[in-house]
C-alpha cells in the first residue's frame, strides 16, 4: 500500500496550551483509521491542521510526497484534494442540496454544471436523497443534511476524506443512516480518517485504531487487538467506559 498522508512530529498549541504534542501517524490508500479518545485529547484539531484549517507549530504534513506544511505552500488548492465533513453540516440554507452538492465541483475542480449535476445525481440516488436535490436543507432531517454533506465531499473525488464526529450532532435514530454511509465508502476503497465515538463502528469498520490522549497518541493498531488486548492502561481505562 502507498501512503497517502502522513504527519510527522506534529506539535500545536493555542496560547500556552499544547493540544498536540509530537504526533506521527500515516494513513494509506484505501485504509480506514478511527480516531478515538476523550474530548480535547486532540482529534478535531489533528484533522484540521492536516487539512491545513489550522497552521502547525512544528513538525511536516505530506500529502503524497508534497510536504503540504511548507508555509509557501497554496492551502486552497491543497485542500481541494481533501473532502471534509464536520460535526455541524455546514451546508448552504440559501442553496439547494444540488446546489451545495455540486459547488466545489463547479467552483474548485471546473467541473462543466452537467457533468457536476450528473454526477451528483448519481450520488443522492445512491443514498436516497434523489427525491431531494431541489430542496433546501432546512427541509431534511439532521441524517439527511450529514449525508448530503457527506456526498458534497466525496462528489470531487477526493484522495483523502476527514470526518470529525460527523454522528455527534445527530439524534440516536439518524446515527445508523449515516454510518452506513460511512461504511459504504469504506467497502468502495476510500481512503478515510475519522474521528468518532461510535466504538462499535470503529471496531467492525477501521482497519487501524488510534487512540489520542492529551496531545499524544497513547496506543494504536488494529481493532481486534486494540479493543481486545489494549496494552496501555489508559487505553484499557478510556475503552473501559464505552464497555460497562
Amino acid at each position: 500500500m502507498s501512503t497517502v498522508l502522513r504527519a510527522d512530529g506534529v506539535w500545536k498549541a493555542f496560547g500556552d496550551k499544547e493540544v498536540l504534542r509530537g504526533i506521527d501517524l500515516t494513513l494509506d490508500r484505501h485504509e480506514v483509521v478511527a480516531l478515538i479518545g476523550a474530548s480535547g485529547s486532540g482529534k478535531s484539531t489533528l484533522l484540521r491542521c492536516l487539512n491545513l484549517l489550522e497552521p502547525i507549530d512544528d513538525g511536516q504534513i505530506f500529502l503524497g510526497e508534497e510536504d503540504i506544511s511548507d508555509p509557501r505552500i497554496d492551502a486552497n488548492r491543497v485542500r481541494a484534494r481533501f473532502g471534509a465533513v464536520f460535526q455541524s453540516y455546514n451546508l448552504f440554507p440559501h442553496l439547494s442540496v444540488l446546489d451545495n452538492v455540486t459547488l466545489s465541483s463547479r467552483i474548485v475542480h471546473r467541473m462543466p454544471r452537467h457533468a457536476a449535476e450528473e454526477r451528483a445525481m448519481a450520488l443522492l440516488e445512491r443514498i436516497g436523497l434523489a427525491d431531494k436535490a431541489k430542496d433546501h436543507p432546512d427541509r431534511l432531517s439532521g441524517g439527511q443534511q450529514q449525508r448530503a454533506a457527506i456526498v458534497r465531499a466525496i462528489a470531487t473525488d477526493p484522495e483523502v476524506l476527514l470526518l470529525d464526529e460527523i454522528t455527534s450532532a445527530l439524534d440516536p435514530e439518524l446515527v445508523g443512516e449515516v454510518l452506513e454511509l460511512v461504511r459504504q465508502l469504506a467497502q468502495d476503497g476510500a481512503t478515510i480518517l475519522m474521528a468518532t465515538h461510535e466504538m462499535a463502528f470503529a471496531r467492525d469498520v477501521a482497519h487501524r485504531v488510534v487512540f489520542l490522549d492529551a496531545g499524544t497518541i497513547i496506543e494504536q493498531g488494529p481493532p481486534s487487538q486494540l479493543f481486545g488486548a489494549a496494552r496501555e492502561a489508559r487505553t484499557r481505562a478510556f475503552l473501559a467506559r464505552f464497555t460497562a
